[in-house]
């Protein structure tokens, strides 16, 4: 989605320092002024997708971008983005939304940028990547997703509710003995 949590400056003047760079921002415009987007050749706005379609896309792109604005809107987001690139295999560049800079700038998995000239510096730092660099790191973000997947998720939160429900009826118990 395109909306007020995007970066509408950090696009434009990236795009215009990198004319040769091709920017393809996917999903719809909403909540904002299709009019106040940037509008340049390297820039090309594709509107709705089905999550099938996502995957032919993303397997195009040599980096993602998570481009929020720093805002109320954005101060207590978690972009499931970053994970969903990440396991692609995709390199990012965001803005440091603080659920992207940890876990994930702080492990060095993503870069942050809030400036043109640190998008900049971090797509040019990933294009120059050798394969066995670029293996490294995929391979660090594997390490770390395996504990971040869905299942794992779920099978963490379900022993967590179990250990409360023991504690509960642990403590449901010695009421009863402390009456009797």
């Amino acid at each position: 989605m395109i909306d007020e949590r995007f970066d509408i400056n950090l696009v434009r003047e990236v795009a215009e320092r990198r004319p040769d760079w091709q920017f393809i921002l996917v999903g719809p415009v909403v909540k904002i002024n299709p009019a106040d987007l940037p509008q340049r050749d390297n820039i090309h706005y594709l509107g709705s997708k089905s999550y099938k379609e996502l995957p032919y896309y993303l397997s195009g792109w040599d980096i993602s971008m998570i481009p929020f604005e720093k805002n109320e809107s954005t101060k207590y987001i978690s972009p499931t983005k970053t994970p969903e690139y990440l396991a692609a295999g995709k390199p990012v560049i965001s803005t440091s939304i603080a659920d992207v800079v940890t876990p994930y700038g702080d492990k060095n998995l993503v870069y942050i940028a809030d400036s043109a000239d640190e998008f900049i510096a971090a797509a040019e730092t990933e294009l120059s990547k050798t394969v066995g660099q670029y293996q490294k790191w995929l391979n660090e973000v594997d390490s770390f997703l395996k504990n971040v997947s869905w299942d794992h998720t779920s099978h963490e939160m379900y022993g967590r509710i179990n250990e409360c429900l023991l504690q509960k009826a642990d403590l449901s118990g010695a009421a009863l003995k402390s009456v009797a």
